[in-house]
């Protein structure tokens, strides 16, 4: 039996309609760097500083420190203005699951790239939180962990912070191959690709992966028959 559910924010719980996609591209080209298609993909999911990092290398430039910073407030200050002008909402039946889940005594975690000062806003936008009276049990994002995905510490911090321990009754769920891989990395019982991100099917079908579902909306059915011995 599954007893901790985590999911990535967005793409996976939360359409915001590839703002993200956008911001990143947006802070690394205006260094004059280039930016490849393909690595924008392969980086989406990441902590946003390590992806910018990577992506001016990519792209021919020299990044140090400070360039980052800069470039990650420019990734922050075009995400709030498309989040102004588009506001983000629950992908289809996300708030559903999550409370199905937890109706059945699942506990939920969002993890993210995000830092707080970008995750933390957005959820409380949907209406999102955790304590009492809230719709989930813990939310990690980029800054409480010493590296981002595809390293599993956000999903053993989950596991910490809403009191979880047998690692192969989690079920990790995301729409990006560095979603999967870290859910591998943490020896997650269960680990779930949905379609509803911008990887097709046959990416995701490439990474360690247990199921590739068209959404979240599946999730449920997976709690009991998916899980690890």
């Amino acid at each position: 039996m599954i007893e901790l559910a985590v999911f990535d924010m967005a793409g996976t719980t939360i359409e915001e309609h590839g703002a993200v996609y956008e911001a990143l591209r947006q802070a690394v080209e205006s260094t004059g760097a280039t930016v490849d298609t393909a690595d924008l993909q392969t980086w989406m999911g990441t902590d946003k500083r390590e992806a910018i990092d990577a992506l001016v290398r990519l792209g021919g430039g020299t990044p140090d420190a400070d360039l980052v910073e800069r470039q990650y407030d420019e990734f922050r200050a075009f995400l709030k203005k498309r989040y102004e002008e588009v506001p983000p909402r629950p992908i289809a039946q996300a708030d559903k699951v999550l409370a199905e889940l937890r109706a059945r005594g699942i506990k939920v975690a969002l993890t993210t790239g995000f830092s707080d000062d970008v995750a933390l806003p957005l959820l409380a936008s949907l209406g999102w939180s955790t304590g009492q009276g809230g719709n989930l049990d813990a939310v990690v994002t980029a800054d409480e962990v010493v590296r981002g995905r595809p390293a599993p510490y956000m999903i053993h911090r989950a596991m910490e912070k809403s009191g979880v321990m047998d690692v192969r009754k989690v079920l990790v769920v995301g729409d990006t191959a560095v979603d999967l891989r870290a859910g591998h990395h943490a020896g997650a019982g269960v680990v779930v690709g949905v379609l509803t991100g911008r990887l097709p099917r046959t990416a995701l079908e490439a990474q360690p992966h247990t199921y590739v579902l068209e959404s979240v909306a599946g999730i449920p059915d997976l709690t009991e028959t998916g899980a690890a011995a």
